[in-house]
C-alpha cells in the first residue's frame, strides 16, 4: 500500500472506479437512478393525463349527455351542490387517461426496456402499439355492453320502484366500467411479455386452456356490470379470441 502511494504523483486525484457495466455493454443503473427514472416517467404520465383531461373538460358536456341517454328518461338527479362539477371532473379525467394512453404506454416501455436483453426488447417492442389498440377495444366493448347492462338493471323497476337515478353513482358506474374494460384487454400483452422473458410458453398456455376458459367465464360474469347474458358473452368471447391469438403468436416466435 505504501509503495502504491509512493508511486502516485503528488497532486493527482485518486482514480475513480467506473460505473458497473452489464454483459451487453450497457451501464447498470443504481437503485437511486432507478427511482429517479421512475419519478421522471410518472411525472410525464401525469402531464399527459392532465393535458388529455383539459381536452376532456372541453368536450365533457356532450359526452355526459350521450351517457345520460342510456337512462330511460335521459336525466339524472344531483344530490349535492358540487355533484355537477365532480361529475364533469371525473369524465374529464377518464377522457384524459384514454387520450394519454400512448404517452402512458411509451413511458412504461421506456422504463422497463433497459432491464431487458436486446432480443427481448426486439420481440416485445412491436406489441407496445398493440396495447393501445387493445385498450381502445376494451373501451369499445364497454360502450357496446352498457346499454344492455343498464336495460337489464332497470327492468327490475316498476311503478313503485322508479328510475330516479342519482348522477354521482351513475357516472361512477359508467366511467369505472370504461376504464376496467380497457385495462382488462391488456392481458395479451402481459402474456406475450412473460413468454418473451421465458416465464411462459405456448405449450403451457395451451395445456391450461380449460382452466383459462373457466377463469374467463367467471371473470366475465363478475366484471360485466349488468348481469345480463349479452355483456359477459361479448367480453368473454373477445378475451378468449385474444387468448387464442396470443398463443398462436407466441408459438410462431418459437416459445
Amino acid at each position: 500500500m505504501a509503495d502504491a502511494d509512493a508511486l502516485r504523483e503528488p497532486g493527482l486525484p485518486l482514480p475513480v472506479a467506473p460505473d458497473p457495466v452489464a454483459p451487453g455493454g450497457e451501464t447498470v443503473m443504481s437503485l437511486v437512478d432507478h427511482l429517479g427514472e421512475l419519478r421522471t416517467r410518472l411525472f410525464r404520465i401525469i402531464l399527459g393525463v392532465v393535458a388529455g383531461a383539459v381536452i376532456g373538460f372541453l368536450v365533457s358536456t356532450p359526452i355526459r349527455n350521450a351517457l345520460l341517454d342510456l337512462i330511460p328518461d335521459g336525466n339524472a338527479q344531483t344530490l349535492g351542490p358540487g355533484d355537477g362539477f365532480a361529475i364533469t371532473l371525473r369524465i374529464s379525467i377518464v377522457i384524459g387517461v384514454i387520450l394519454a394512453m400512448p404517452v402512458i404506454l411509451y413511458q412504461l416501455w421506456a422504463f422497463i426496456a433497459p432491464g431487458l436483453t436486446p432480443a427481448e426488447r426486439k420481440g416485445i417492442r412491436p406489441w407496445v402499439p398493440m396495447a393501445l389498440l387493445f385498450f381502445a377495444l376494451g373501451v369499445g366493448i364497454a360502450y357496446v355492453v352498457l346499454p344492455f347492462a343498464l336495460a337489464f338493471l332497470f327492468s327490475f323497476n316498476d311503478d313503485r320502484l322508479v328510475e330516479n337515478v342519482a348522477a354521482g353513482p351513475f357516472f361512477d358506474f359508467v366511467t369505472t366500467t370504461f376504464l376496467a374494460f380497457g385495462l382488462v384487454m391488456e392481458f395479451p400483452i402481459l402474456l406475450f411479455g412473460l413468454a418473451r422473458v421465458g416465464i411462459l410458453t405456448s405449450t403451457q398456455l395451451g395445456a391450461a386452456r380449460r382452466y383459462v376458459v373457466l377463469g374467463i367465464a367467471i371473470f366475465s360474469a363478475i366484471a360485466t356490470p349488468g348481469g345480463d347474458l349479452v355483456s359477459p358473452f361479448v367480453l368473454g368471447g373477445t378475451m378468449y379470441l385474444l387468448f387464442e391469438a396470443t398463443i398462436f403468436v407466441i408459438r410462431r416466435t418459437g416459445r
